[in-house]
């Protein structure tokens, strides 16, 4: 274990990117699809996590949520739906994130320089005060001179890791979390010191009340709350500086995160280790016995690549290096004492689906690839000029599509293409039973899957359906008539309903006329209505007792 070691992990986990969808988590479906395909990086956080960050991809920073204790730096103490712009941040290019419980948000750019705002009753934000930071300020006391490259926040205490190795903490400290030999809080960033004095921190991470550190050299070092063991000494006893963690002196370790009170390393060999709490199971040794040593887990598995928990849940996750995702502890309510092998693609994931509360582990840096997927594609060609082999003209207009999409999505297509021969196969087909709008949204469905018509339009479409014996189309269409169903028009679209034996519609439509009997038999759809079906309406409605007194 001596000498210096190649940079470690732990580091660049931070700038990794990652394809992941911002839209599993909950509070992002708030946003429309072009915010959303704006997004290069993202946070989630909150004690529910109902407040979110992210960066788009020209660098302005935007924030949205419910802004419990002014987390959102908005300037105000209001909540927002509706995303806002922190102009503060614009262009500083974030490069590390983290929150904490109150929350308070802790941020380092790639210039090296922090921004704090947020919960301040311990002096958590390192200006000196305990006067809540209602917008982002520069942490300046001791910071000014050095370029941080990570942060991390626990419950109410923030850490900063420099370029040099230096860690520099401050914030909330009843069990020595800032790692300055007393439990008096600390108003300011401080060089923790001591056991790390002329060390090299490569890594950090805060469980809700300790804090951790990695060495280039692979050593681990822990200071803070330790009841339940997650500092790793063999003890539950509390440190006021940093200890070595003596158990994992044989490995080289290159990553280490913090749950609420459990810790997660990962060596430079792909071993994970784990202790502290295991209430929920998040240690993964299939039981709830929380353990004050390094536990190895996983050992049956291939090796590990990446490990993920936050302070704010009990969650636990992991990638082998086949791609494999595994998750533990508390999982939406259920303890799952062992790793549990799951169908993502990212640790990322396993937080936005499983976590209590939804939150993310990390910053998220969001690669957007520049391929289309087959669906995109051909929703981009529908009424491609430039790729088209066919046309339709309709009242004078033409559509342009592909032979070989329409012979793949429609019978009715397949079947007119084999009739022909190849030189008797038209460029251009006419049609006359259908309107141009109708025409042109059926075979946009073939291309997208999606309708958008308005209901009278999409009478025609529903016929246009029967005609074409495109079942899911009529579905489609009857659900867009049901949304626009008025007094004025009801007669009409029962009356297509039953032209079209749309029998599901029908019933809907019947049972709004009999619901507002007075003001339908006054329209003029009602009295043009043919006699036939006029009288097979009016024997239905005295049937179901629509004319009694």
């Amino acid at each position: 274990m001596d000498g210096a070691r190649p940079r470690l992990a732990s580091q660049e986990l931070l700038e990794t990117r990652v394809m992941v969808d911002v839209g599993k988590w909950p509070i992002f479906t708030l946003l429309s699809p072009q915010e959303i395909a704006s997004i290069r990086k993202a946070c989630v956080f909150g004690t529910s996590a109902n407040e979110a960050l992210y960066v788009t991809d020209n660098d302005e920073v935007f924030v949205f949520g419910l802004n419990y204790s002014n987390c959102l730096g908005t300037g105000d103490n209001q909540s927002t739906l509706v995303p806002k712009k922190l102009e503060a941040l614009c262009g500083k290019k974030i490069k590390s994130l983290s929150y904490g419980s109150g929350p308070h948000v802790l941020l380092s750019t790639e210039d090296g320089v922090v921004y704090a705002w947020g919960h301040n009753g311990y002096s958590q934000l390192g200006n000196g005060t305990t006067n809540q930071g209602i917008a982002p300020i520069q942490v300046c006391t001791n910071l000014l001179i050095k370029q941080v490259v990570e942060v991390a926040c626990g419950s109410h205490h923030s850490m900063a890791l420099a370029a040099d190795g230096e860690v520099f903490a401050w914030g909330y400290n009843n069990c020595g979390q800032v790692g300055s030999g007393s439990t008096a809080n600390q108003p300011t960033p401080r060089k923790v010191t001591n056991c790390l004095h002329i060390k090299r921190v490569v890594g950090i991470a805060c469980g809700q009340t300790s804090s951790m550190a990695v060495l280039d050299n692979g050593e681990v070092y822990g200071w803070g709350y330790n009841g339940n063991g997650q500092l790793g000494l063999g003890n539950n006893g509390n440190q006021l500086t940093p200890v070595r963690v003596a158990a994992l002196h044989s490995v080289c370790v290159n990553q280490i995160v913090c749950g609420y009170a459990h810790t997660l390393a990962l060596t430079d060999e792909g071993l994970l280790y784990a202790w502290g709490a295991n209430t929920y199971g998040q240690l993964g040794t299939g039981n709830k016995n929380n353990l004050l040593s390094p536990a190895h887990i996983m050992v049956e598995k291939e090796r590990v690549i990446e490990i993920a928990a936050c302070h704010s849940a009990h969650t636990s996750a992991a990638k082998t290096q086949g791609g494999h995702v595994y998750m533990w502890g508390q999982c939406r309510g259920q303890s799952v004492t062992l790793p549990h092998l799951t169908h993502f693609s990212s640790t990322d994931d396993v937080f936005a689906c499983f976590a209590t509360p939804a939150v993310t582990w990390r910053l998220l840096s969001i690669e957007h690839e520049d391929f289309l997927t087959v669906a995109e594609s051909l929703k981009k060609e529908f009424d491609s000029p430039e790729t088209a082999d066919l046309k339709f003209r309709i009242d004078g207009k033409y559509i342009h599509v592909h032979k070989a999409v329409l012979k793949i999505r429609c019978e009715h297509f397949r079947s007119m293409f084999q009739s022909y021969w190849n030189e008797d196969m038209k460029e251009v087909i006419e049609i006359d039973q259908f309107s141009y709008p109708v025409y042109r949204a059926f075979l946009q469905y073939l291309y997208t899957d999606t309708v958008d018509l308005p209901p009278e339009d999409a009478i025609g479409l529903l016929d246009l359906a029967t005609s074409y014996c495109e079942n899911r189309l009529k579905k489609l269409c009857q659900h867009i008539i049901k949304r626009g169903i008025t007094v004025e028009n009801a007669f009409s679209l029962f009356s297509a309903a039953v032209r079209y034996d749309a029998e599901d519609l029908e019933e809907f439509c019947f049972k709004f006329c009999i619901n507002h009997l007075t003001e339908v038999t006054q329209t003029a759809a009602f009295w043009q209505m043919d006699g036939p079906l006029l009288k097979e309406f009016i024997a239905k409605a005295s049937k179901c007792g629509a004319f009694k007194n």
